[in-house]
């Protein structure tokens, strides 16, 4: 992938960050392909909400961006969604009910005012891993797998800066939630539920309110063996999950984000041991060096290297 430019259009290219809590929007300066801090705007969105509260919450984001950017706008989504038409496809996955069979990409046109010309819509984690790719971690990796850790894992097999989907090399989709371990759904183990379930399990405290997974890691940090043995065994099952694909997609590095890495002393160990568990080459194994930046840069890239989007 080539470095952002001025492109087509000229000017800044506007992005938004779509999330389960929270939009962000921002100007990413063509010359250095980073965003302008001054204009990284971040606002909670209410992705339990009716259709338009959504929608108006996300443009709310965008209106507040300074104007005089490019009319293509680089648009980071969670799935399930059809990147190509801008259509929801969210059922039964908590958030964005609303939005299910809803033109996402005409609401927000509307809403923008003529400031929007083209929505370039791509997957959130594959827009972490452009951003990766572009000027962080997975820069000079022809082949790399980047995870997001959080209330569940994306992820994003990246060949040449383009995500794959399809084909051999990858899960279904190119999504390792898709995957098993231990013969259960991978996010039953490896996820806020999943992870917060098994401490309840190993302690007796399923009939109480459970820690969260930022004060089970403070725990562990302390000594707490439950909560130790909990990232342990969750983060080592992805690794056994992942390994299989690392040699299949032939990835030379792993990069991983998202709000779990902050706990980077207690999920690198044991990923790398399940990573460990196949007859394989050692590959890599890197925080990402922009969590925060990389899908903000990552929507840039795509919206100025996307010939045609909603």
């Amino acid at each position: 992938m080539t470095p952002a430019s001025t492109g087509r259009a000229g000017g800044p290219v506007p992005v938004l960050d779509i999330g389960g809590t929270h939009v962000t929007a921002a100007l990413v300066n063509p010359a250095t392909s980073r965003p302008d801090p001054s204009t990284v705007i971040r606002k909670p969105l209410p992705s339990r909400a009716g259709a338009d509260a959504i929608l108006d919450g996300i443009a709310a984001a965008a209106l507040a961006l300074p104007t005089g950017h490019s009319p293509r706008w680089g648009v980071a989504m969670p799935g399930p969604f059809d990147y190509d038409t801008g259509i929801g496809r969210f059922t039964g996955v908590g958030k964005f009910e609303s939005l299910s069979g809803v033109d996402v990409g005409a609401g927000l046109r509307e809403r923008l005012r003529g400031r929007s010309e083209k929505l370039c819509f791509l997957n959130d984690a594959d827009a972490f891993a452009i951003g990766e790719y572009g000027a962080g971690a997975a820069t000079g990796h022809d082949r790399v797998v980047c995870l997001t850790l959080g209330t569940g894992v994306g992820s994003s097999f990246l060949s040449a800066g383009r995500p794959v989907h399809s084909g051999p090399g990858v899960p279904p989709s190119g999504h390792v939630h898709h995957l098993t371990v231990h013969g259960r759904p991978l996010e039953d183990t490896v996820s806020r539920r999943g992870i917060r379930a098994l401490y309840g399990r190993s302690t007796a405290a399923g009939a109480v309110r459970l820690p969260d997974v930022d004060e089970l890691a403070a725990r562990a940090t302390k000594g707490d063996a439950a909560a130790v043995e909990v990232f342990r065994y969750a983060f080592d099952a992805l690794g056994r999950a992942l390994a299989p694909w690392i040699d299949r997609f032939a990835a030379t590095a792993v990069v991983i984000g998202g709000s779990m890495a902050q706990s980077w002393d207690l999920i690198h160990p044991a990923l790398t041991t399940g990573l460990g568990s196949a007859d394989r080459a050692d590959v890599p194994v890197l925080p990402a060096r922009h969590p925060e930046e990389a899908p903000l840069i990552g929507a840039a890239h795509w919206a100025q290297d996307t010939s045609d989007a909603p």
